[in-house]
Parts: C-alpha cells; sequence; structure tokens
C-alpha cells in the first residue's frame, strides 16, 4: 500500500503530465504543489513509485511519467468525477433538445461528446432486444397490402410489409391496430408473443388469415438479430495527439473502423456503470495506447445502450468521466421524453 503522502505525489505527476505533456521533475513538483516535503523527500517518494510501476522515465528524460498502472490507480482512487459547468449543463441540453428522431439524436450526441472531450466519440445505438414497444401502427396500402410500423420506448422505428392472404377492410384494420396496441404497449420484446398468440380467434374467419400474418411479421421483427449499429465522431481529434502514440496513429485509425472492436470496447449495453479502461486494458493491440471511458444510456432504469469516447492514455479524466455521465443523462432523458 502506498502512503497518502506518495499518493499525492503520484496525484500531482498525474495532473501535471496530462496539463503539460512534459515528463515531471521533483523540482518542478514542488514548486506546483504543495506537498508540504523538501524536493529531497519528494524524489525518494518518486524513486518508489517508479520502482512500484507507477510512473516510468521517458527515454533519457530527468522528469517521469505515469504508466498504465498509475493511471489506473488514480482513477480509481484519487480522481473524481468532476461536474459540469451550468453553462455546459444547458449548451448540451440546448443541443440535444432540438434533435428530430434517433438518428439525429446519435448524430448530435457523437459531436457533441467529440466537441467536450476533444477525444473520439462513440455512441451505440439503442438495441432492439432491450427494447419495450411503446405504438404499433398498421397502415393501409392496398386492399390486400399493409405496411406494420413498430415504434420502440427509445425512438427507434422498424417498419414491414405485409402481404395479405386476402383484402381486409379499413375498419377490420382499425379494430386489429387498436386490439394489437392493447395487449402489446409498454411491454418488452421478450412478453409480447404468449400475449397475442390466441389473437386470430377473436377475429372474424375472412380476417384471420390476415391477422395470423400481421403478427407473424410483428414477432419477426421482435426476434430479429438487427446488428448492433454505432456512430462514431471526431476521429480527427486524435492527430492532435500524435505524439502520445508510441510508434504511429495508424493501427488506433484501424482499429476504431472496426465496429466489433468498438462494441466489445464499450462493454454489455445493460451493464450502466460507467467503465474506463487504460492502455493495455483494452484487448485489441492496436488500442494499446488508448484510454476508454464508457457509460450505459437509457429511457429509465436500465441501460438500452452505451456511449463513451476513446482517447490517448494521457487524458483528464475527472473531466472526460463528468462530460461521458452528463451526456449519457441527457440523453436518457430526451429518450424518455420523446
Amino acid at each position: 500500500m502506498l502512503s497518502e503522502r506518495r499518493l499525492e505525489v503520484l496525484r500531482a505527476i498525474v495532473q501535471d503530465y496530462v496539463g503539460t505533456e512534459e515528463p515531471v521533475g521533483s523540482k518542478a513538483l514542488t514548486e506546483r504543489h504543495r506537498l508540504g516535503v523538501s524536493p529531497a523527500t519528494v524524489r525518494n517518494d518518486m524513486a518508489v513509485l517508479e520502482e512500484e510501476g507507477y510512473i516510468a522515465q521517458p527515454h533519457t528524460s530527468a522528469g517521469r511519467i505515469p504508466t498504465d498502472k498509475g493511471y489506473r490507480l488514480f482513477v480509481d482512487k484519487l480522481a473524481g468525477v468532476k461536474p459540469l459547468s451550468s453553462p455546459e449543463r444547458r449548451a448540451i441540453q440546448n443541443f440535444l433538445v432540438g434533435a428530430v428522431d434517433l438518428d439525429d439524436v446519435v448524430g448530435r450526441t457523437v459531436r457533441l461528446l467529440a466537441q467536450l472531450t476533444r477525444q473520439v466519440a462513440v455512441v451505440q445505438y439503442p438495441s432492439l432486444t432491450r427494447s419495450t414497444v411503446r405504438h404499433v401502427e398498421l397502415l393501409s396500402l392496398a386492399p390486400a397490402r399493409l405496411m406494420l410500423v413498430l415504434i420502440t420506448d427509445t425512438g427507434r422505428v422498424e417498419q414491414r410489409m405485409v402481404d395479405c392472404p386476402a383484402p381486409i377492410g379499413e375498419t377490420a384494420v382499425a379494430d386489429l391496430r387498436a386490439r394489437l396496441n392493447s395487449r402489446v404497449a409498454g411491454r418488452r420484446f421478450a412478453d409480447v408473443p404468449p400475449l397475442v398468440q390466441d389473437l386470430p380467434d377473436s377475429f372474424d374467419a375472412e380476417d384471420r388469415g390476415t391477422v395470423s400474418m400481421v403478427l407473424a411479421t410483428l414477432l419477426e421483427t421482435l426476434v430479429e438479430e438487427t446488428e448492433e449499429r454505432l456512430m462514431i465522431g471526431g476521429t480527427a481529434n486524435l492527430t492532435r495527439f500524435g505524439h502520445d502514440f508510441p510508434l504511429t496513429i495508424r493501427p488506433v485509425l484501424e482499429a476504431l473502423e472496426e465496429q466489433v472492436v468498438l462494441l466489445k470496447l464499450l462493454g454489455e449495453a445493460t451493464d450502466s456503470a460507467m467503465t474506463v479502461r487504460i492502455g493495455h486494458e483494452n484487448a485489441h493491440e492496436g488500442l494499446n495506447s488508448t484510454s476508454v471511458v464508457a457509460v450505459g444510456y437509457g429511457s429509465g432504469e436500465e441501460a438500452v445502450a452505451k456511449l463513451g469516447v476513446v482517447g490517448p492514455t494521457r487524458m483528464d479524466y475527472p473531466g472526460t468521466m463528468g462530460a461521458v455521465r452528463a451526456v449519457a443523462r441527457y440523453v436518457g432523458q430526451i429518450l424518455a421524453e420523446s
């Protein structure tokens, strides 16, 4: 266990290195921070921190920089989440509130996160499998052709065509729409099948085939393994940190192009807790020089998807964690109200 003073020295090293981009020496630390001890004592503390793997000496520099292990301890023990200022919170709300649909919400969220954190922003679309039905719309396109529109609690809209075995009148369509919504509105996708299985029996014989066809289409839509979608933005921000990537930025850019890699990075969407993965904690080799800050968002208590940022390990963790958490909260509110 490190003493309180050595933890303070580590905190000061991380803060100075993130702020100045320069390796940190004992003299600078004692001048910038009220550590209450001499430079010689700080040098001794730094030697212990280096021995334990929390800081390292890059090339021939006299200063030290944090290692992945040092950043990890900083995030777990020393860094609070920096709250956003009132103007920042107002700006987030005003920017997101103008969104017209789910694509717009996700697009605005990506731009906002990238601007706030000056990192790469990644936002996962809400998953259908974790959604509830808000409304099912049925529209008559021709005597024997309907359009089924499924609207979820997260604002996602799925449309399907239904070719009916026989013509169906407007009255029957309206009746089916009303009965269907009375059973499924507000229900989790997984709960829907048993709620509608006896619905065809309550209709006249000539309409039962069409009702069964509509239900089959609805259930297919509910259980479809729809591809998880992501939106990414702010990749150009990485070019500002060229010297933070040991050899080249290319492996990072290549990793960011792989959707599967990004989904794994964000983690399980149902886990709404904030996760911070630092450097070599990221399984993908191309991302060993980056850190990922991610959190779940949703329209209620449960998270339906994740959002987060990717940047160099030399990151303002308190500020980034605060921005990511605040944006997730506002996106959740907008989905709940939409």
